[in-house]
């Protein structure tokens, strides 16, 4: 099959991902690259590949990050469980491709004592001599990601309307278009209301730049120059790094693992399980102190 065939292939299997399952615009891109890289191996013999043939990636792949190895295989899988079903052929070879067992990556830690040094940076800003305007973008902005877990994607393409002054909560669209209900605190509701009074006008965006919105190129290293000033080792902080923060200290304070799950955004509750490394310790308490068990055996003794 030439490599042409492959590429019309590969449309079709996005084209469903996005009608059908709701796929991102990155996740496409994942999906695409992934299959792309998989067709020139194979010198455009994707669409046609036998099991043997996918036996041999392992050894192409084998410099690949586990990571990097599991998102690819999940791919292909995809990608040939879509042909069968469309009839465009009559098997899946996939059983051929390995299952590596990806460690999950620990998210980086941040400190309620780190988050403080940033917030105390901020106000610093804000009480120099001159303009407020971007501290108190910079304000607005931190309170959303630590106070409300927004994923960057979200907060920098938030809209003037999506945070109202007198509602604790703001209804967003997330991953894969679906909808979710965030928690906006009364801090972060405060904040925004500042920097409304001195957003330049003339856009529909809640943080416009230009023509459009603020980056997440630009927020990412907003958030790096805010942690070097703060004391902070630029590497530990970024917007996702901030997100984790929210999670885990409103784990730490006795969130339900399902409500966290819902406010995050996660299709997946094994995804927002990630965090209850980090709250191990209060667990253990919280089962010594109530566990009906517990109780009984003090009674005995």
């Amino acid at each position: 099959m030439p490599y042409g065939a492959d590429l019309l292939l590969i449309d079709r299997f996005l084209e469903m991902m996005a009608a059908e399952a709701g796929a991102s615009k990155n996740t496409l891109l994942a999906y695409q690259r992934d299959l792309v890289a998989t067709s020139e191996l194979l010198e455009g013999r994707l669409g046609v590949a036998r099991t043997e043939d996918l036996s041999r990636l392992a050894s192409a792949w084998c410099d690949l990050a586990n990571s990097s190895l599991a998102r690819r295989s999940a791919s292909l899988r995809r990608f040939f469980g879509f042909l069968a079903d469309e009839g465009l052929r009559n098997d899946n070879p996939s059983s051929a491709l390995a299952r590596p067992t990806a460690r999950r990556v620990l998210p980086k830690i941040l400190s309620r004592e780190d988050v403080d040094s940033l917030f105390a940076e901020i106000e610093v800003r804000l009480n120099r001599v001159g303009p407020v305007v971007r501290p108190l973008r910079l304000l607005a902005l931190v309170e959303l990601l630590y106070g409300s877990g927004l994923r960057a994607t979200e907060l920098v393409s938030l809209d003037i309307r999506a945070i109202v002054a007198d509602r604790p909560f703001a209804i967003l669209r997330g991953k894969g278009g679906k909808e979710r209900l965030v928690p906006i605190s009364d801090r972060a509701r405060k904040a925004v209301s500042r920097w409304i009074e001195v957003r330049p006008t003339g856009s529909t965006w809640l943080f416009p730049s230009g023509k459009s919105h603020l980056s997440r190129v630009r927020l990412f290293q907003m958030i790096k120059e805010l942690a070097r000033d703060a004391g902070i080792p630029p590497e530990r902080v970024s917007p996702h790094v901030l997100r984790h923060a929210f999670a885990t200290h409103l784990l730490e304070g006795g969130a339900d693992l399902r409500a966290l799950q819902t406010m995050l955004g996660h299709a997946d509750i094994a995804t927002t399980e990630i965090y209850t490394h980090v709250d191990s310790r209060r667990l253990v308490e919280l089962v010594e102190r109530a566990h009906p068990l517990v109780d009984a055996a003090a009674r005995r003794s």
